[in-house]
């Protein structure tokens, strides 16, 4: 039997498995205008997604200070948890691929630029919580494209950084993933396009996520 080259897959979320990017900018661009500043372009606001809210607010806003940075929070956040969460906020196989994965014996974790009040949210709201055996927020370690947020999963998971790949569709992503010494593989259905994600030389770069299963 072939041995095969990862044991631990490391997810993103928004835009890899859970179709919210036109939500998100959505969101920064209601932030805006609720905070009677001239929003972001839509291209602008998704170059932003994957990093933590406040890396993503201080990047689109940089002329804001703490005060006006605080206020754009709050209204992001007031936007984004209006919204209710259910298992058709995933892409389309997205279950069923994780739940393949796991009886495979793969671990499988999740990476996050979100806070963890809002991943454990969608957990919760899509049902797959279950399948993860470890996640990191962005207001538990720093923000992409560091790498903490890895190295404390593939520690945690007690494994070798060799044995993991982190699967995104974003650059910050992907820099990540080189920033933890680890391969990457990217996927276009999100926030970044595939020029982008190739130029930081993936393993691969897929066009659903699914097709993860045919390669891993």
């Amino acid at each position: 039997m072939t041995k095969r080259r990862f044991d631990v897959l490391i997810f993103d979320w928004d835009g890899t498995l859970f179709d919210s990017i036109e939500w998100i900018v959505d969101c920064l661009q209601q932030a805006a205008d609720d905070s009677g500043i001239r929003k972001p372009s839509r291209e602008a606001a998704r170059s932003v997604i994957g990093l933590g809210l406040g890396e993503a607010l201080q990047t689109l806003f940089p002329d804001q200070r703490e005060e006006g940075l605080e206020t754009l929070m709050d209204c992001y956040r007031r936007r984004y948890f209006a919204r209710e969460i259910s298992p058709a906020d995933l892409f389309d196989g997205v279950p069923e691929m994780l739940e393949e994965l796991r009886r495979q014996r793969f671990l499988l974790a999740v990476a996050t630029g979100k806070a963890r009040r809002g991943l454990d949210r969608a957990l919760r709201g899509t049902g797959i919580a279950h399948v993860f055996s470890a996640t990191r927020c962005a207001d538990e370690a720093a923000s992409k494209p560091h790498p903490a947020m890895l190295n404390q999963i593939i520690e945690s998971l007690g494994v070798d950084r060799g044995q993991a790949v982190m699967i995104g569709d974003t650059t910050h992503d992907l820099q990540m993933a080189g920033n933890a010494g680890i391969a990457g593989i990217g996927v276009t259905c999100g926030a970044h396009r595939r020029e982008e994600l190739a130029a930081l030389a993936p393993i691969a770069c897929l066009g659903d996520v699914r097709e993860l299963l045919s390669i891993i």
